[in-house]
C-alpha cells in the first residue's frame, strides 16, 4: 500500500463494509505488519503537563458520548502493527527466559568502578531521587526506597518495567543496583529541584540526608533503581486523548488506538494505578532515512503490583482504594455519607498479605476484578476500551506463563523468598482471571491459518478450561473486494476446529464462524475470517462481531 498511516488502515474497519462505492477492502500489502510513523519530521515542541489539569480534563471533559468507534490503528486482522508506540513482542512470539529477563537493558547499570557524578537531584514526586553520570558517560536518574519500606519500589519498578516490555511497550532501561555514600561525587553546581520550580544549590550535606533516609541494604549498602536516560530529546508527555498537533505522524486519535485501549488490561493485572499521562514521555529521535521522529515511552512503573504512595505522596504500600475507586468518586462518598457511616466500600475489608510480606506490599487477588478495577482517575483511552481491545490484550496476557512470571519476579531481587513467591502466585492467579474475563467476552477463535483445503483454528477459551464448545456453525461466501458484497456457497457445523474450504477459482472468500456454547453465549457471537487467493491460499482479513458499543470499564 502507498500510503501509510490513516489510509492505508482505513480498509481494516469493520465500519467501512458494505458500503456503496467505498475503495477496495483489501490491498496487495495487507495485513500490514509495520505502521511507519517514523516518517521524518521536524522537532515538535516540548509539552509541560499539568498533573491537576490532567485529572480535571479526564474526570469532567473527555467523557464517553454515543457509541464507542472501534480502534482505528489495526491492520486487517485486527492486531497492532509495529511502530513508534508499540513493538510486538511475546503476543506473537516466544521470548526466552534470557529475553524476557533482560527487558530493554542494552547498557547496563552505572559502573561503580570509579564514583559517580551527581549533577542534580529531584525532591518533589512519589519518587525523588538524583541523577547522576558514571566515568563512560551514560546519565540514570537514581530512585531509591525509603527506610520504613526497603525493596518496595524499586523491586516492583523493575519488575513492571519487564512485563510491560515483554508486552510491547517502549520503556526505559532500568537496573537494581547498590551503592555506598563514597560511590558519588557531586558535579560543581549542581542543583536540586523543589517543589513549585524552585532550586537550591546541591550539596554534599543534602545527599547525606537522602542518603540517610533510605532503605540500607543488609551489607549497608542503598539499594537504587537506576533508570538510564533515554534516548533522544525529550519532549514530555503524552496525552490518553487527541493528538499532537505538531507531529504529522501523530494521525490516530490516542483514545481510539488499541495499545491505549488495551493498556487498561495490562495495568488491571499488573495493578499499574498511577497509569496517568504524567508516567509517559515522548521523545525526538534520529530517524533511519534522516532526521527525527517522535517515540512514546511508559515510564516510571514505581507505583505497580503492591507498592505505592501515601497521602503526602511519599512511597509507600499501596493503599487499598487503590484500583477499586477513583481518588474522586462521588456516589460512594454519598453513600456513605447518606448512611452516616454504616455503609462501607466493600474494598475495605480486603484481606492483605502485608505487613507479613512488607517487600511486595499490599496486592492480592482473591477480590480482583479486572473489569471493575480503576485507575487513580478517569483515563479516557481505558473509558474507551471495547470487547475486541480487550480480548486482544488479554491475548498477551495469556502468553505469560507461570514460568515466565516467576523468572520475571525475581529480578524484583527481595530478600524474602517467601514474599516472592507469593507476589508470582498473585500475578499468576489474576492472569488467570483476566483471561477468564475477557475470553468470554467474545469469540475466542484465533490462529486461523490455511492447511491444504481446511481452515484451522484456535478456541482459546476452550484451550484455557473456560467451557466446552459443542460446535462450530459456519457459513462460506464469495467476497467481492471492490464492493464488498457477498454470495452464498455453502453452510454448515463441525466439532472440530477446521473447515473444509470449498472449491472456487475468485480471489477472495468469507467465512463466518459462530462457537455453539451451552455456558458462554457471547461464543455464539460471529468471527468472519477472509482468505485471499494468489500463489497460495492466505488468511487477509478477521472481524469480529460485538454486541454493542458501550465501553467495558465504565
Amino acid at each position: 500500500m502507498l500510503l501509510g498511516g490513516l489510509l492505508c488502515l482505513l480498509p481494516a474497519l469493520p465500519s467501512l463494509a458494505g458500503q456503496a462505492g467505498q475503495a477496495q477492502k483489501f490491498y496487495p500489502d495487507d495485513p500490514i505488519q509495520q505502521d511507519h510513523d517514523d516518517l521524518p519530521i521536524e522537532k515538535p515542541a516540548s509539552i509541560e503537563l499539568s498533573s491537576t489539569y490532567d485529572v480535571i480534563e479526564n474526570s469532567f471533559v473527555n467523557k464517553v458520548e454515543g457509541p464507542i468507534p472501534r480502534a482505528v490503528n489495526v491492520n486487517t486482522l485486527g492486531e497492532v502493527p509495529d511502530s513508534s508506540w508499540f513493538n510486538n513482542r511475546i503476543g506473537v512470539r516466544p521470548m526466552s527466559m534470557e529475553e524476557l529477563v533482560r527487558g530493554p537493558n542494552r547498557v547496563g547499570g552505572p559502573d561503580l568502578s570509579e564514583p559517580v557524578t551527581i549533577i542534580s537531584g529531584k525532591v518533589g514526586g512519589i519518587t525523588p531521587g538524583l541523577v547522576v553520570r558514571d566515568h563512560r558517560g551514560n546519565v540514570y536518574f537514581l530512585k531509591f526506597d525509603p527506610r520504613a519500606h526497603p525493596n518496595l519500589s524499586t523491586g516492583a519498578d523493575v519488575i513492571g518495567k519487564l512485563f510491560f516490555h515483554a508486552v510491547g511497550y517502549n520503556v526505559p532501561e532500568n537496573h537494581i543496583t547498590y551503592l555506598r555514600i563514597d560511590d558519588f561525587t557531586i558535579q560543581p553546581g549542581a542543583e536540586v529541584a523543589l517543589s513549585g520550580g524552585r532550586r537550591t544549590p546541591l550539596d554534599r550535606e543534602y545527599v547525606e540526608l537522602m542518603l540517610d533516609g533510605s532503605a540500607h541494604h543488609p551489607d549497608g549498602s542503598i539499594r537504587a533503581v537506576a533508570s538510564l536516560l533515554v534516548t533522544g530529546d525529550i519532549l514530555g508527555p503524552f496525552k490518553f486523548y487527541g493528538t499532537r498537533s505538531d507531529d504529522p505522524n501523530d494521525i490516530f486519535p490516542h483514545q481510539h488506538r488499541r495499545e491505549l485501549r488495551g493498556y487498561a488490561v495490562f495495568c488491571a493485572w499488573l495493578h499499574h494505578d498511577d497509569s496517568r499521562a504524567i508516567n509517559t514521555m515522548d521523545t525526538y529521535v534520529e530517524a533511519e532515512t534522516g532526521g527525527g521522529y517522535v517515540r512514546h515511552y511508559l515510564i516510571d512503573f514505581g507505583s505497580v503490583l503492591g507498592s505505592g504512595s501515601d497521602v503526602l505522596r511519599n512511597i509507600a504500600p499501596q493503599d487499598p482504594r487503590a484500583g477499586n475507586e477513583y481518588l474522586f468518586e462521588i456516589p460512594p462518598m454519598l453513600k456513605t455519607a447518606y448512611t452516616f457511616g454504616i455503609w462501607e466500600r466493600p474494598w475495605m475489608n480486603v484481606k492483605y498479605a502485608y505487613p507479613q510480606y512488607a517487600e511486595i506490599g499490599r496486592i492480592e487477588s482473591d477480590f480482583f476484578q479486572p473489569e471493575k478495577w480503576k485507575p487513580e482517575y478517569p483515563n479516557a483511552a481505558f473509558e474507551r476500551m471495547l470487547p475486541d481491545d480487550a480480548f486482544w490484550a488479554a491475548k498477551i496476557v495469556a502468553q505469560f506463563s507461570d514460568e515466565a512470571i516467576r523468572g520475571i519476579v525475581h529480578r524484583g531481587d527481595y530478600l524474602d523468598p517467601e514474599a516472592e513467591r507469593f507476589l508470582a502466585d498473585t500475578i499468576i492467579r489474576r492472569r488467570d482471571k483476566v483471561v477468564a474475563r475477557y475470553f468470554t467476552q467474545i469469540n475466542p477463535l484465533d490462529s486461523f491459518r490455511v492447511v491444504g483445503s481446511r481452515l484451522e483454528f484456535r478456541n482459546l477459551g476452550v484451550e484455557r478450561g473456560l467451557a466446552a464448545a459443542q460446535a462450530y456453525q459456519y457459513e462460506w461466501f464469495l467476497f467481492d473486494n471492490d464492493t464488498s458484497a457477498l454470495t452464498p456457497l455453502t453452510h454448515g457445523e463441525v466439532g472440530q476446529t477446521a473447515l473444509p474450504i470449498p472449491a472456487s477459482d475468485e480471489p477472495y472468500l468469507m467465512v463466518r464462524i459462530r462457537t455453539r456454547s451451552d455456558t458462554v453465549p457471547r461464543w455464539g457471537n460471529a468471527v468472519d475470517v477472509y482468505l485471499r487467493r494468489g500463489e497460495g491460499t492466505t488468511v487477509v482479513g478477521i472481524e469480529r462481531e460485538i454486541e454493542d458499543r458501550t465501553p467495558l470499564n465504565p
